[in-house]
Order: structure tokens, then sequence, then C-alpha cells
């Protein structure tokens, strides 16, 4: 049991399909009982009208059919009731009912029944007013200081109060200014009525200053006016509060000193009785009703505010002292005395959940039974603490942290790619160049043996790949049982084509890598059937490929030798098709039933022209950063000139505006600038980040056909060198992939122990440059070449001594044998020039499925 939870103390659901509002809700001893207990009187848009008294047997109850003591169908909308001295007379309490077109007045009593079915309640109706005028809403009270009888003042919706003395109506007047009613209260310490026009202020008006102005039945003020009869309608005062009012509230200390409560619609406010700010209190939810009440603390209000998160909030002034969770929004909250318990909350939903709670706990009538003392042996309790030790160390090592058991096959997920492409493009206008962008539909089948609770589908690709939907969930299944939350992940393969053309071949580039294989060379119009041209000759060894955007890739098999060479005229666009080249060679050797087919790279390494993508990245990312300072700078100027000129505006005496708008035209010019500069330039650092991923994946793929590396240590490499799907200015890729580097060079690549007892620094920065990087991407290529082995287990990291084929330098032991080292790396890397094409495509896209 939640101690932040309101206890139900008494709840309903009023009709069906029913609508209700702030106004619908009264509590108050309507039928003069005299005992102090209140009822609860709730009417509905629909015109209903009900009177509850709860008296529940036992904490929670529902209502029983007793606890209805009158339900009356009004045939009209119910917008607000109250009770009062309504009735000339008397000062017994009555009942009035507020619709659009009409104000009611009932008497509500109960007679004695002769048989044993208790009291029988009855409503009379007293007088009703009908209004010219649409109502909003209403507000009742001692108007002008009379005594023992309370009057009525309804404000309609163009923006007219109407007084009702009772029997009688006594006169209307127009609010100046008035476009939408808004709240409206009676202040009896001040006589005045305080309401939010539409243009976000509060005001107030004396009852005397509307007695005696102009009568306004057909709003025709000014034209009285000039004829010289009756007075101009002149508000008390006002204050801006910047923002719509929900609702207003009157609280009295005592007869010398009132409040005026606000509640807006981020915020709520206490004001004086002379307008002035008691204090304010920003809403961290948006707030649906409020209350406030006096609190047992001198000087103090206590006010209950419901909000939008099914909360009840506890202030006293600003502080908040208690929070409770609700079953439903409130619309309207009601503080009384029911069946003797003082101090219970009323809510009322706007579909009708009508709650009666109490904060704080039930008393536990549980009681823990003694415990008999007997001595412990901790030499058992040892025992018995090592041997589950063991177990738990056996379990994680064998199954990891989730259970692999036999309960994968409980949810498959499996992904079929249409063998050919739309034919409509979902990517409706969208042009790259002079090409149309193809669409091609994804078929994902779930296959589930057991039953599941819900199913969240999630696919992903690479920018610039996009999807129609990327989020599916499934929520028909029913509840697992165990409740356990599990991940299967599907991959699959787009088509080339999707992002890729046939093109001319070209004869000369600036960027060339060749992969070597330990087959005959295959004929490449069998590797890429649709992306050769017509040709007599089936051993076709020349193919070219154009990536949509224009950028080209040539793609030569040697007749003689087994070797492959890739060419482009940027660097970056050689990963796509040398990815593809190696893993349709994997596939075709595969199916003619060889199995020890193998690719490997034995030119140097292409760091320069890598270096080259990550320094523009960087320069990209410095920029930005220097353009949002200057356009933070000139956001400050501009704000700072708009408050002189508010002020100069604002001056009784006028005074020169001392260029002072010439100088805001400017500044506005100059923001509008800079901020199509970041945006620019946010542009192209994504393109930028898309090459250097791009570039990075070929890099990778080229140190694994180098060295040889396992499937399991490529994985590590993809960790480091690519950590971030998405760059930002606060997280960016250079420091997070040298901080990742780092750390394999003091682990699994450190050179002795004591470059391993060295701590890295725990928070990421933008660095200075990208030396330090581009220092260490050397080194983990250096010490690869000179054996060492990647792994996630410090445990395995020893001094590397042995030199592999096409090796580098000694490993340096300082900061001068470091920088020689990067000399001789620059001769021992060196290759061609640089960049990709504009949309570099991951040609494996994970699909994960989540089913919990």
């Amino acid at each position: 049991m939640s101690l932040f939870k309101a206890r139900d103390w008494w709840s309903t659901v009023l009709g069906e399909k029913e609508e209700f509002d702030q106004g619908c809700l009264c509590l108050a001893d309507v039928d003069n009982t005299g005992n102090g207990q209140d009822k609860v009187i709730v009417g509905s848009f629909m015109g209903y009208l009900r009177i509850f008294n709860p008296h529940p047997v036992k904490t929670g109850d529902g209502a029983q059919a007793e606890d209805l003591l009158l339900e009356v169908h009004l045939r009209d909308p119910i917008l607000q009731v109250e009770v009062g001295k309504f009735v000339s007379g008397t000062e017994m309490l009555h009942l009035a009912v507020l619709h659009s077109r009409k104000l009611c007045v009932y008497s509500v009593s109960g007679s004695l029944g002769n048989v044993e079915h208790g009291t029988q309640y009855q409503i009379k109706l007293m007088y009703e007013h009908n209004l010219q005028r649409t109502a909003c809403n209403m507000t009742y009270g001692s108007f002008g200081g009379v005594k023992g009888r309370d009057l009525i003042c309804i404000q309609s919706m163009d923006g007219m109060l109407m007084v009702f003395e009772q029997e009688s109506y006594a006169f209307g007047r127009f609010l100046p200014g008035s476009l939408l009613p808004g709240p409206l209260a009676y202040s009896s310490r001040t006589d005045s009525f305080i309401t939010v026009s539409s243009c976000r202020q509060v005001e107030s008006y004396k009852y005397q200053v509307l007695a005696f102005a102009t009568d306004a039945d057909k709003r025709q003020e000014t034209e009285q006016q000039k004829l010289g009869s009756g007075k101009r309608l002149v508000v008390d005062w006002t204050l801006n509060i910047g923002e719509q009012a929900l609702d207003i509230c009157i609280v009295s200390f005592n007869q010398s000193a009132s409040s005026v409560f606000v509640l807006g619609e981020r915020n709520f406010f206490c004001l004086k009785d002379n307008g002035q700010i008691r204090f304010m209190k920003k809403l961290d939810c948006s707030p649906s009703c409020f209350l406030p009440y006096c609190s047992v603390s001198e000087g103090t209000i206590n006010t209950l505010i419901g909000n939008h998160n099914n909360m009840l909030h506890v202030y006293q002034d600003v502080t908040l002292k208690w929070a409770t969770q609700l079953p439903h929004i409130p619309v309207a909250v009601r503080v009384g005395c029911l069946h003797d318990l003082k101090g219970v909350i009323v809510t009322l939903s706007d579909d009708g959940h009508l709650q009666c709670s109490y904060l704080g706990t039930d008393p536990s009538l549980f009681q823990a039974p003694k415990v008999e003392s007997r001595e412990l042996n901790y030499d058992e309790l040892d025992i018995e603490l090592k041997e589950l030790q063991k177990i738990i160390k056996d379990v994680n090592k064998s199954q990891g942290v989730w259970p692999m058991t036999e309960r994968e096959d409980d949810l498959k997920v499996s992904a079929m790619v249409s063998p050919n492409f739309d034919s409509v493009s979902q990517s409706t206008d969208v042009e790259v160049g002079a090409d149309l962008v193809p669409s091609v539909t994804v078929k994902v089948t779930l296959q589930n043996r057991v039953t599941l609770q819900k199913i969240r589908l999630s696919v992903y690709v690479q920018p610039p790949l996009v999807l129609t939907c990327d989020q599916f969930t499934f929520e028909f299944m029913d509840r697992n049982p165990e409740g356990i939350p599990r991940v299967n992940q599907c991959k699959f393969r787009l088509p080339l084509k999707l992002i890729c053309l046939p093109g001319q071949p070209s004869k000369t580039a600036s960027h060339k890598l060749t992969i070597d294989t330990n087959k005959s060379p295959v004929s490449l119009l069998s590797l890429f059937p649709g992306f050769a041209n017509q040709s007599e000759d089936d051993q076709v060894n020349v193919m070219g490929f154009r990536f949509l955007g224009g950028s080209r890739v040539t793609l030569l098999a040697s007749k003689t030798s087994q070797r492959y060479r890739i060419q482009s005229e940027q660097f970056e666009d050689l990963w796509l098709i040398t990815n593809e080249l190696i893993i349709r060679l994997q596939e075709y050797f595969e199916k003619q039933g060889i199995k020890d087919f193998a690719c490997s790279f034995s030119g140097s390494m292409p760091l320069q022209e890598y270096f080259e993508l990550i320094d523009h990245h960087f320069e990209l990312r410095i920029n930005g950063e220097k353009l949002e300072e200057l356009l933070s700078e000139r956001a400050v100027q501009f704000r700072a000139i708009q408050r002189r000129l508010l002020t100069r505006f604002k001056d009784k005496t006028p005074a020169p505006l001392q260029h002072l708008d010439t100088l805001l035209d400017g500044t506005y010019k100059q923001v509008i600038a800079l901020a199509d500069a970041v945006e620019e330039n946010q542009d192209n650092l994504f393109q930028s980040f898309t090459r250097l991923k791009s570039a990075t994946h070929l890099v990778i793929l080229l140190i694994g056909l180098w060295q040889k590396l396992s499937a399991d240590q490529i994985a590590i490499l993809e960790a480091a060198f690519l950590p971030l799907q998405q760059d930002t200015q606060e997280l960016g890729w250079e420091e997070t992939v040298d901080a990742a580097i780092s750390h394999l060079l003091k682990t699994c690549l450190s050179k002795s122990s004591k470059e391993q007892a060295l701590n890295l620094s725990s928070q990421l920065s933008i660095p200075k440059d990208t030396s330090r990087l581009k220092k260490h991407i050397t080194l983990l290529c250096d010490r690869l070449a000179k054996g060492g082995r990647l792994c996630l287990s410090t445990d395995a990291a020893v001094p590397q001594t042995m030199v592999m084929p096409g090796g580098c330098a000694m490993i340096p032991e300082s900061d001068l044998e470091e920088r020689s080292v990067e000399q001789d790396s620059t001769e021992l890397f060196t290759n061609h020039k640089h960049l990709i094409v504009e949309t570099p495509m991951p040609e494996v896209s994970p699909l994960q499925g989540v089913s919990e």
C-alpha cells in the first residue's frame, strides 16, 4: 500500500457517457438538516442533477442505492451548481442551477416515508430567470453589503455581467474590451468582482461602480456616454499574469485580510486585495483544478492542485507538502464533512468518476511473530556462502546475464526482402540529383511458441536510408506469467540496386585498393548480375557502379592473378563495393562447396586519406561551436536592445530612440544570418559524419583482412571506432573514439604492466585538435602489426614481442619515441586521396524485436 496514494473512502461512476466540468460539483448542507453534514451535489452537461449522502459500511465501498438521495433530469445542460441564501424572506439554503439560457433556484427537502424505505427527497422550483444571453458561469455573495441573503451574478459568453437580487433582475453591465469570458469570483471584503480577461490580465470591478455605471443591456455604452447618461465602467485594478486562467478563488483569513488565488496554465498566483502579488508558484505539470483553504499554520494558506498526471498536490503557500495519486484526472475538487468525517477530499473527473478520499495510510493490524533465538554456526554459514558464490559464478560463466535456455525459440523473427522494387516508390517527391529514389518492401514475420504479453518491433537502418515506419507494437497477446523481457534480433541485407546503378567503368581514379584471394578470379557478371553492360564475353573483368547522386566506383578482376581492384575518385566510396564484393565471393564459393576460400589485404594501410576525413569532420565541429557562440551573443544583444526600446516606449515622457531601432534591425539580420549558417553547418556536419562512418567501415575491413582478425576481434574494433549512431557537439566522435582506442592500448594492446596501470579520464570533452587521436590510431595499427591480440579481458594482455608480416616500427617507450614512430608510420601507411558517396549505405541492417 503506497503512502502517496489517495485512500478511497467512497466512489461511484455517474451515468454513461456524461460530461462534467469544474462548476458541476458542490458540497453543502443543501437540505438544511443543521447537523453540519455536507451533501454532494453533481450536475452534468446531459442535464442530470444528483445529490449523494455517502456513508460506506467500510472504507473503499462503492455507492449503495441509499447513498443517492435524489436524481432528476432537468433536460437542459447544467453548467454550474451553487448553494446559498437565494430566496427572499428566509435564510434557509437553496440550490441554484445554471443552464445555458436559464437560472433556476430549487429547495431540497426530505420527508419521512410511511414504509421502511426511509426518507424521500424532492426538489421544488422556487423561481427561475430566463436569460437573454448565453451563460458561461456565475458567482454569488452579499453584494453591496446586504445582510442575510445572497445575490447572484451571471457572466454571459459575450462578457456581460447580469446581477439578480433573488427573484428580481437588477441590472446588466458589459465588461470593457471583453472578448472571451474568464473565471469569475466575488470578494466580500472589498465588495468587488474579480475575473481574468482575454488579455490575460486579472481585473477587479467594484460592485458600486457596476451598479451606477451606464446600463449595458443593449451594449451601447459609447453612445449613451456621449449623451451624458450614466457613468463609465472603470476597472478598480489590473494585473497582467501572461497566461490564461483556469479558475479563481477568494480565501479570507479574517475580516481584515483576504487573498485572491488565480490558477493559470503553468503557474498559480496569490494576490492581495489591491492586486499586488503576494507570491506565485511555477507548476511542474499542467493543472486541471485547484482549491485554496486556510491552513492550521497562522498566516499561511494550503492549496489543493490537481493535474493531468492523475496527481493531487498539497501546497502550503509555495512549498509542496504532499503529493498523492488519484485514479483519474480531476476537473473539480472540494473538501467537506461527510458522515462525521472531516476533511474528506471529493474529486470529479470529466467522464463522471466521483470519489471521496483521504490522505495518509490505514493502520496495519499485522504483527510479526517472534523469532526463536538460536545460536548461529558461523563456520557452516561461511561454507554455505562459498558454495552459493561458486554456483553463481558458474552460472554467469556459462549463461551470462540472461538465461540461455531452449526459450530462444519462444519468439522467432525473420525478414524477407522483396526481389523487386515497389512499382510506386514510397519516397514521393524525393530526388538525388537527376535520379529518382526507389523503395523496396521488407516482410517481417514473427512466430511465437508461448503466450506473450507485448511485442515491440524496432527496425533500424543507417542514414541516409529511411523507413516508412520503424516502430510496431502488438498489444493483443496475453500476459507473460514470468514477466521477463527478452530480445531477439534479425539482420537482413538490402539489394545493392537500392542505392547503386550500373555505370561506365573508369580507367583512372585517385584511390585504389587491391584485394587478394586464394582462388581463381570469378566472372563479375556472376557476382553482380544486372550491373554489367551487354557483352558477348561471359568473362566480364571490369564493371562500373554509379551511386545515387553521381559518385562512381570501378571494379576490376585480374585475368592472370587472383586479385580484385576497387577504385574511385573518393576514398569513402570504396567501402560499400569492397564489402559487397567480399560477401558475394564468400557466398559464391560456399555454393560451390569450397570452404577454404579467404581474402587478404597486403597493401599499405590508407591512414592518410582516413585522417583527412577526420580533420574535415573535426573542423566542421569547431566551426559549429563558434557559430553557436556567436549566435548566443547576438541573441543576448537582441534581447537587451528590445528591453531598452520597451523601456523607452513605456516612458511617459518620450525620449529619442538614439538609433536603437536601427541597431535592433541590424542585430535581427545578424541573428537570422547566423541561424542559417548554423543550420547549413549542421547539414554539412551530418554529411561529413556519414562519410567518416563509411571510411571507418573500410578501415576496419582492411585491418581485418590485413591481420586476419576473427569475428570477435572485428566486433571489438567496430565498438571502438563506431560507438555513436549520431554525432553531437556535447559528445562527438573524436573524443569517444580516442577514449576507446586509448583503453585498448592500455589493456589488451599494452606493451607493459606499467601502461595497464594508467587511468583514463572519466570525462569526455571536445579536444583541441586531432593529433592525439591520429597518433593513437597509428599506434593501434602498429601494435596489431606486432602481433597484438584484441580481447576484452585484461588478463590476456601480455608484452608483444613477435613481429608479424608487414610489420611496423618498434612500439615507443616515451613521447619522443612516439613522435619518431609517427614519422615512420607515414611512410609505412601511405596511399591515395580521399572522400565518399554522398549516401554511403550499410548493406547489413539490424532488426530488433523486443518482447515483454
